[in-house]
């Protein structure tokens, strides 16, 4: 394997989380400001901040209303986060990566990008919106299943892992600085319904709601939620799991030993961090969030020296 098809195959499983993570925020926001319309800090602009994209959005759109921010984060092409730019991102990827991976993966990701195209062209009703996202969700879902049952265990599938687990990491984080930063002043043992239901808003945008009360066996409180979300080692979006599959998916590969220190000393950063502590100082906890976004960042550059840097190299071969 070469090293750029090494690269397109990262990027194109970074693509989809992106895209489906991106649905899945639209999704739980809406059902939220059902329940509580008119209130500004849950509401519509605050997925602008969580992707990171403020600027951009500022640049061509008059206000972060509903309309604007759901065009944006589902149709807009110069915003490489909206779900069709994503989607689009992923299928050129792959398309120039199809010897490696099974046709049943590019036939799905045409389908998939083409159907979404077809939806968006005439604009998204506000009664239609949610059966579109969740077949986004579904459709993405579909790909990371494709992978996982039709590829074998080699080069191609790590790096599809790899891109998936860091893209999943960093937006795990992004959910919770944002969607907490108006929480985490109040007494976290006093929190009101409204609140309780932010915080649920918090591990639905995450598919952790059901894992969370499993685990926990308790009521929602946030730093429950905080500790469950950064640190627990069972559920996939968690960012400790995340971490914690990257170390195991980077020592599959030859020339691994800088990624996995890079990734591990990330995801061992996670286990001194109190989650009382955080739940209680909402400075404290975007801080210790930048921290471990600033190891992404190290991550990835990372993985772009180890087996990006030279696009005509050999790429790395299973090790072990």
């Amino acid at each position: 394997m070469l090293s750029r098809v090494a690269e397109n195959l990262y990027w194109m499983a970074r693509y989809i989380e992106r895209a489906e993570d991106t649905a899945r925020l639209l999704r739980v926001t809406r059902h939220l400001m059902l329940d509580f319309p008119g209130t500004p800090s849950l509401g519509w602009s605050s997925l602008i901040t969580i992707t990171g994209a403020e600027d951009l959005f500022d640049e061509h759109y008059p206000r972060r209303d509903e309309a604007s921010v759901v065009s944006f984060l589902c149709a807009d092409r110069n915003h490489g986060g909206s779900i069709l730019a994503a989607l689009g991102a992923a299928r050129e990827n792959l398309r120039t990566t199809r010897e490696v991976m099974p046709r049943e993966i590019w036939e799905e990701i045409n389908q998939l990008y083409l159907t979404v195209g077809n939806h968006l062209s005439g604009g998204i009703a506000q009664r239609r919106r949610d059966d579109f996202l969740r077949m986004v969700i579904r459709g993405c879902q579909t790909l990371v299943g494709l992978v996982e049952g039709s590829l074998s265990h080699g080069p191609a599938r790590r790096f599809c892992e790899i891109g998936r687990l860091l893209e999943r990491a960093d937006m795990t984080t992004r959910i919770l600085d944002v969607r907490s930063a108006n929480l985490l002043p109040r007494n976290a043992e006093d929190l009101t319904p409204f609140e309780n239901l932010q915080w649920m808003s918090v591990l639905k945008s995450l598919s952790a709601h059901q894992m969370y009360r499993q685990r926990t066996r308790n009521r929602v409180r946030g730093p429950d939620v905080v500790r469950f979300i950064l640190q627990d080692a069972n559920f996939p979006r968690s960012v400790y799991r995340c971490l914690d599959d990257l170390c195991r998916n980077f020592t599959a590969l030859a020339r691994h030993q800088d990624a996995v220190n890079a990734a591990a000393m990330s995801r061992d950063a996670l286990l001194g961090a109190s989650g009382d502590e955080l739940a209680r100082a909402p400075e404290q906890l975007h801080e210790f969030v930048d921290g471990v976004q600033i190891g992404f960042q190290r991550i990835d550059q990372t993985i772009r020296e180890t087996w990006f840097a030279g696009l005509d190299a050999p790429a790395p071969v299973i090790s072990g």
